[in-house]
């Protein structure tokens, strides 16, 4: 079971938050360090609250729609 952490970037929608994840990768020539993000939808099945820029912890489910793949596993604690 696959794990992730990221920041919260949107709480708009139903039982589902944009969470972003950063990571960072060597360019193949050039040797230089560079940032990349990607977001994912993650499935909030309580509708529990969080705040935009929380921490959270999430893993990976069954495809629960077209873009959610992923559920909550709790926020972390800073």
């Amino acid at each position: 079971m696959r794990s992730k952490k990221g920041v919260v970037t949107s709480t708009k929608q139903d039982k589902t938050i944009v969470v972003t994840v950063h990571s960072y990768k060597n360019h193949p020539k050039y040797l230089k360090r560079y940032r990349v993000s990607k977001k994912f939808h993650v499935h909030n099945p309580i509708n529990q609250k969080f705040e935009i820029g929380a921490e959270v912890t999430f893993y990976e489910t069954r495809p629960i729609s077209k873009l959610k793949k992923w559920t909550i596993v709790k926020p972390t604690k800073s």
